[in-house]
């Protein structure tokens, strides 16, 4: 079962059914689809998504998956599950806009590592990062990960694929 966590400034909570309208609300912000290197979804199918949360992810164990909430606020989303980009565990995150800026995303990050390696056991972490997006590169850089390689998607954009040992952070 999905733990919640606690970071300095934000708690990681499972997703409770009341929470879909704040989910479905940022991933249908297109500044945030586009940050992810997503397409923006319809409604609907985000509505769907979130139900599998709950309905499949958690009940099965799937992967763990939070909402982020600072001070009572919902302020962004995420994860720590396997994936086919990678072999092993990609993190993946996401802030609300008004939550860009203030070091939270650097926060999210070290939280999911340092869940990661003590509780899964995990001695490596992975993350997809658009090319274009310069603020989570250079993020990425500050915690030490290392780029991978590069994933070109159909239509052209390149996706940078980066790790990092969880046996040497702190």
């Amino acid at each position: 079962m999905t733990p919640s966590l606690r970071t300095e400034h934000l708690e990681f909570i499972p997703y409770r059914a009341e929470d879909e309208d704040v989910f479905v609300s940022l991933l249908r912000n297109a500044d945030v689809c586009s940050w992810m290197g997503q397409d923006l979804v319809p409604e609907p199918q985000i509505r769907a998504l979130f139900r599998a949360i709950l309905t499949d992810v958690y009940p099965q164990q799937l992967f763990d998956v939070w909402g982020l909430w600072l001070d009572g606020r919902y302020a962004g989303h995420a994860e720590v599950k396997k994936t086919g980009n990678v072999d092993g565990h990609e993190l993946v995150t996401a802030l609300a806009p008004e939550f860009w800026g203030r070091g939270l995303g650097t926060e999210v990050v070290r939280g999911l590592i340092r869940y990661a390696a003590d509780e899964l056991g995990l001695k490596e972490v992975y993350g997809m990062v658009g090319a274009e997006n310069a603020p989570s590169l250079a993020m990425s850089r500050r915690l030490g990960f290392r780029h991978l390689r590069d994933v070109v998607g159909d239509d052209g954009s390149v996706t940078k694929v980066v790790a990092l040992s969880t046996t040497d952070q702190a």
